[in-house]
């Protein structure tokens, strides 16, 4: 009863418990032994075949070290207990890993090599490696192809709509019109070139000792270049090699981490916030769901509830990225411990992060485009015409264009015939008066269409969206 969604204290294990089971192969407490126990298995075994001496790889042999990594491809919930069972015994979460895996080797015929497991190493080696792999590997199964999905979406409606009119909004106010698919093309492009920040962010790791300097190591074996030997084990990994560090890998990369998922999140805030006000002017439409409730007391609410969701948890994630990219890179002298606590609520802030990217996406394909109240606003906003009969007199040196029109157009509304009276009292030749008669607030959109496809056309180059 006790492990009960209903029983946990945050919505990410409680509320949101099934949206988010997902994470939890690479950001809970299970996934972080896990990783632990990988780069602790993959130090003994580089260190078997590659530094002279250590061990007789040749007499252990290959079927021995494919045993080990069996250790943690196999690993499982038991052994997760087991090892928390050991850290309640040493009261060191990493000291239990390494007896919970001596404990393994020793079953598999290894004993006498126990002693080299954790060789060299300190506890903080093994974490920012295991750390190092956590961010690298969520960010490529979970957090992008999420953003990805929504990006997609957001292009094909784009697409869709690139020639649609809209009146556009500035301060709130009606200005020169646009295309609704161009307004979610901007929206794609922004998303799009933060994900690429995000997505190129380097992950960094090391494996040099006690505070940086492989101390013992050289003691140990000092004929062995570790320098190279720490490079080429972390670049196994998959991961950027840092070489300049003290016992900490300062965790520089990581608030960079942070800081891109926080512009990652802040860019899709701005979209949701603009979808929920698009939805409030009736611009899109909500699809009914029959079994639904929008309001215990009134009966006729269809809210946007996917896009608050989802700007509520934008905001609880970029509040934490914000403390983890401020403190991660801070650490007294050469370490200190306050990190440890902070490193185990990265989960959580991608974890919101998550959420967001779910409902942003769930919000947006249930929603429609309304074109008869975008026609409806166009056709009730003749006066949004004057910048092209102002900047159209300048262009012919009238003086005071700008003074003139804005004499006869501030703060009215205008209609059709409205429109061509302004157009009738201004001076210019007819052919001019003509010209502006043939504009609509439904025409006058600029190359609003072709920058929709050009930015559309732009992100399908530039990725494998198609």
């Amino acid at each position: 009863m006790d492990t009960d969604p209903l029983l946990m204290i945050g919505p990410l294990d409680g509320r949101y418990h099934r949206l988010c089971a997902p994470l939890r192969e690479y950001v809970s407490e299970f996934a972080l032994i896990r990783y632990r126990i990988l780069v602790e298995v993959e130090w003994f075994i580089y260190c078997s075949k590659h530094i002279p001496n250590f061990l007789d790889s040749q007499r252990v042999g290959d079927e021995k070290f494919a045993q080990c990594r069996q250790v943690f491809k196999d690993f499982s919930l038991a052994d997760a207990q087991r090892v928390r069972a050991i850290e309640r015994e040493t009261n060191h979460d990493v000291k239990a890993v390494e007896q919970f895996l001596r404990e393994k080797f020793s079953k598999i015929g290894l004993g006498p090599a126990c002693e080299l497991i954790h060789f060299g190493c300190t506890s903080e080696d093994i974490n920012n490696l295991a750390y190092a792999l956590m961010t690298r590997d969520i960010r490529q199964q979970i957090l992008q192809p999420h953003i990805g999905t929504l990006i997609t979406a957001i292009i094909d409606s784009a697409e869709k709509l690139a020639d649609v009119p809209m009146l556009a909004r500035t301060h709130g106010q009606p200005a020169s019109p646009t295309t609704m698919g161009k307004e979610l093309a901007l929206f794609a492009q922004r998303l799009h070139r933060a994900t690429e920040t995000f997505e190129s962010t380097p992950i960094l790791g090391k494996i040099n000792g006690a505070v940086g300097n492989f101390n013992a190591h050289k003691v140990a074996f000092s004929e062995v270049n570790w320098l190279e030997h720490s490079k080429n084990f972390v670049e196994a990994l998959g991961l950027t090699h840092n070489p300049f560090t003290a016992q900490i890998e300062p965790h520089d990369f990581l608030a960079n981490y942070c800081n891109a998922l926080h512009q990652v999140n802040t860019v899709l805030l701005d979209f949701v916030r603009d979808m929920w006000a698009y939805i409030s002017i009736d611009y899109f439409q909500q699809r009914l769901k029959a079994d639904e409730v929008g309001s215990s007391t009134m009966p006729h609410k269809v809210n946007p509830i996917d896009f608050e969701n989802a700007e509520g948890n934008l905001g609880i994630s970029n509040a934490l990225l914000q403390h983890l990219s401020a403190k991660l890179p801070i650490s007294r002298w050469q370490r200190d411990l306050s990190d440890s606590t902070v490193l185990r609520n990265l989960g959580v802030a991608f974890g919101h992060a998550f959420i967001a990217f779910n409902n942003a996406h769930t919000g947006f394909q249930k929603i429609d485009v309304n074109v008869a109240q975008l026609n409806s606003d166009l056709e009730n906003s003749w006066e949004v015409l004057s910048e092209a009969v102002q900047t159209l007199m300048r262009s012919r040196g009238i003086d005071n264009a700008y003074e003139l029109v804005k004499k006869l157009s501030r703060g009215v509304s205008m209609d059709r015939l409205g429109y061509f009276d302004l157009v009738d009292e201004l001076p210019l030749n007819e052919t001019d008066k003509d010209r502006l008669k043939t504009l609509t607030p439904h025409t006058y959109i600029g190359y609003a269409s072709e920058i929709a496809r050009d930015i559309i056309s732009h992100i399908c180059v530039n990725s494998d969206r198609h």
